[in-house]
């Protein structure tokens, strides 16, 4: 494989290559074979020239995402060459700028290149030896590339100069080794524990423990302290079974032993403390433990913890104010954090909690210019709100509990 300077390689090839054809013609004796741009190539020189400008690389796409062959086996990793594609401008000058000469030195140009389709390692090793492109599997390919008009016309404008007699050529693929080194684990001596090789089973489930639902009591969406909750999934038996609460804001998760159950179906009581448990968001996720194996653990599915409303003050109905604004004090379950956002949803309104410094199960709000009439009220905390429609009857209902009466 060639390193950076193959690029260099391909470039003194083809001006080696150009300069022995432009010498067969006995009136060309005194060929110059450059490669400098356009616009300066020209400047203090009336011999005969040919240039040859590199004005594009670009990669090959085909030879990016694999390795070469050779230089990984099976198992092994290494990165890809970096393949390149090289697009050259060759600009003919006759002698004193004699167009015929030029065209002399054009026909005698492509003529070669026509009849070299490929470069020969022994040509671009002694060209420029140090860049190893003479030693790469494949074969790099000169192709005449057609260039439209247009396509023309704006290289030179970006040349700066008055326009030439050229054609184009690309040169491909030019493979640059990367020197990234490869991984190359070693080889497997055994597969599995005692070389007992790949567990098989007759079905699709997968062989490890997951969980798939979490299920909550009386058909709600949310859970609640004290609620009883239904894990499905697979592989959940084990001789000891425990379910794993993380919060975000907990430094510890909490765990609990499960109930009871069976490999497709488990159930865990989320305990009623107020104190311990924080309302939010939980990632839960099952530890299996059994007897001579390593524990297991499962996926993690979302678990929203919502707060419940135990006593509103004052009672039904509430009276505003002379400011027309209501006061109203709400206990619920879990207890609160002071970094917790708290609001009251009245009906379509959402009314933020007063500042309450300490964890605490009581908080109290200030409607402004509160609204006449019956509205239900939710609590949100952190995006989690409170139980307001009863979803164990048919058609679903409104807690009544939660429907305060302002006058």
């Amino acid at each position: 494989m060639s390193n950076p300077l193959a690029i260099a390689a391909v470039t003194s090839t083809l001006r080696n290559l150009l300069t022995s054809a432009a010498l067969e013609d006995p009136e060309l004796l005194d060929v110059d074979v450059s490669t400098q741009p356009p616009g300066i190539a020209r400047d203090g020189n009336d011999a005969n020239q040919l240039n040859l400008f590199l004005y594009s690389t670009s990669v090959d796409t085909a030879f990016s995402n694999t390795p070469m062959p050779g230089q990984s086996k099976n198992g092994e990793s290494s990165m890809p060459p970096l393949a390149l594609v090289l697009k050259y401008l060759i600009t003919a000058y006759g002698r004193n700028n004699d167009d015929i000469n030029g065209h002399r030195l054009m026909g005698r140009s492509m003529s070669a290149l026509h009849d070299h389709p490929l470069l020969g390692r022994a040509e671009i090793e002694t060209a420029l030896p140090d860049a190893d492109l003479h030693n790469q599997l494949e074969r790099i390919r000169i192709t005449h590339d057609v260039l439209s008009v247009d396509d023309m016309s704006k290289l030179w404008a970006s040349f700066q100069s008055g326009y030439r007699l050229s054609t184009g050529y690309e040169v491909s693929v030019v493979l640059i080794e990367s020197g990234r080194p490869s991984k190359t684990p070693l080889p497997v001596l055994t597969r599995g524990e005692d070389d007992r090789g790949v567990s098989a089973q007759g079905d699709l489930t997968p062989p490890f423990p997951a969980i798939t639902e979490i299920i909550f009591p009386d058909q709600q969406v949310r859970a609640l302290p004290g609620d009883t909750l239904r894990l499905n999934g697979h592989h959940l038996d084990g001789d000891t079974v425990v379910v794993r609460f993380s919060h975000p804001r907990l430094t510890d998760p909490i765990e609990i032993a499960a109930s009871a159950g069976t490999a497709r179906q488990i159930s865990v009581q989320i305990p009623d403390n107020p104190v311990q448990w924080r309302v939010g968001f939980y990632s839960v996720d099952v530890i299996i433990s059994k007897a001579g194996e390593q524990d297991r653990a499962t996926n993690l599915l979302p678990l929203p913890l919502a707060p419940r409303i135990i006593a509103i003050a004052p009672a039904n109905p509430v009276s505003r104010d002379g400011s027309g604004n209501v006061t109203l004090t709400l206990t619920c379950n879990p207890q609160l954090h002071a970094d917790q956002r708290v609001a009251l949803l009245l009906g379509d309104r959402e009314v933020l909690a007063d500042d309450h410094p300490v964890q605490t199960s009581t908080l109290i709000f200030t409607i402004e210019d509160a609204p006449l009439g019956s509205r239900y009220l939710r609590l949100r905390v952190d995006g989690v709100d409170s139980l307001l429609v009863d979803r164990s009857v048919i058609p679903p209902a409104f807690d009544s509990a939660m429907d305060v009466v302002i006058t």
